[in-house]
């Protein structure tokens, strides 16, 4: 069995770490009995304003395996989507464009998807990667494995591998998923219909680096939240089930548990902000960050109930 893999990366405005993602892939290092016949890297610019285009047409020589294609900005479902439709491998490989990933990383998932598909009788399967978090820019690998970097999640384009003939049999990331969040979750759904099994892979280990959390992005990660919790409402729209509203936070449990934790809302980005200056100026931005997330699911469990009302009364949806 042979394999053709396809690296496919939606970017936008991310030159500096996507530079460092890159050149990690140009350094795989593939078994010698590798299942790997060939690789390519697919990176999507949605409509960067930072010259990724230009850097990367500049540096050609530096990326053998890199191809690159362009939109307007339209957002990562649809910059995935074109990375998939023009993809020349039987298999996708999504990462972000600010992973960085190990030497193995190629080959673990090869190994994995091939002895899965020996297990399983069939290639009804994807391989679910490792993503350690990071704000270490210089050594993002040097980063070690926290108990906050488990991910329960079926589906999701941080470290994932699988055969293209079932995205396109599931029908590619749902374009209307223009705000953040959801848009992969939503499309493993429909991939649990076509009855793909989940294979965890922890040897393809990536490093998903984000810059140390300060009090200044604060308002930016509110808007996140609210956004997330409307795409999540639409998430719902289109597949009404209580796992979904598990998923998306839309339970009376959650609405409990958010509401004590965040003392009914007392606890926020005001109340909160001396606390998380203090944090940050002794080193332990990760640390603020985990804390804020008090307030910052209070506001995703406000922002998927005031959806949900809204498109209620619009007649949207029904109770």
């Amino acid at each position: 069995m042979t394999l053709t893999l396809s690296v496919v990366i939606p970017t936008y405005n991310r030159l500096p770490i996507l530079t460092k993602c890159l050149r990690a892939l140009e350094a795989q290092e593939l078994a010698a009995d590798t299942a790997i016949a060939r690789y390519e890297i697919v990176v999507v610019d949605d409509g960067s304003t930072d010259g990724t285009l230009d850097w990367l047409r500049a540096h050609a020589a530096e990326f053998p395996h890199v191809v690159t294609y362009e939109q307007d900005h339209c957002g990562p479902a649809a910059a995935r989507n074109l990375g998939v439709e023009q993809a020349r491998g039987d298999t996708i490989i999504f990462i972000d464009s600010d992973l960085v990933v190990t030497p193995s990383f190629l080959q673990a998932h090869a190994t994995a998807l091939v002895t899965g598909e020996q297990r399983l009788g069939s290639d009804r399967l994807f391989t679910y990667g490792a993503v350690i978090n990071t704000c270490n820019f210089d050594h993002p690998t040097a980063e070690p494995y926290k108990l906050t970097d488990f991910s329960a999640a079926y589906f999701a384009t941080g470290n994932v591998a699988i055969a293209r003939h079932w995205l396109l049999a599931a029908g590619l990331f749902d374009t209307g998923f223009q705000l953040y969040g959801w848009e992969d979750l939503e499309l493993g759904v429909r991939l649990k219909k076509l009855g793909l099994t989940l294979i965890k892979c922890p040897q393809a280990v990536g490093y998903h680096w984000h810059p140390p959390f300060q009090l200044a992005d604060i308002p930016n990660l509110i808007d996140k939240e609210i956004q997330r919790g409307r795409m999540g409402v639409l998430f719902y729209q289109k597949h009404p089930t209580w796992n979904v509203r598990m998923m998306i936070q839309m339970t009376w449990l959650h609405r409990l548990l958010w509401g004590l934790l965040s003392l009914g809302g007392r606890l926020n980005e005001r109340s909160l902000a001396p606390l998380l200056q203090w944090l940050i100026q002794r080193g332990k931005p990760q640390l603020a960050l985990e804390i804020a997330r008090i307030f910052l699911n209070w506001y995703n469990v406000k922002g998927v109930y005031a959806a949900y009302a809204e498109l209620k009364q619009q007649g949207q949806l029904s109770a």
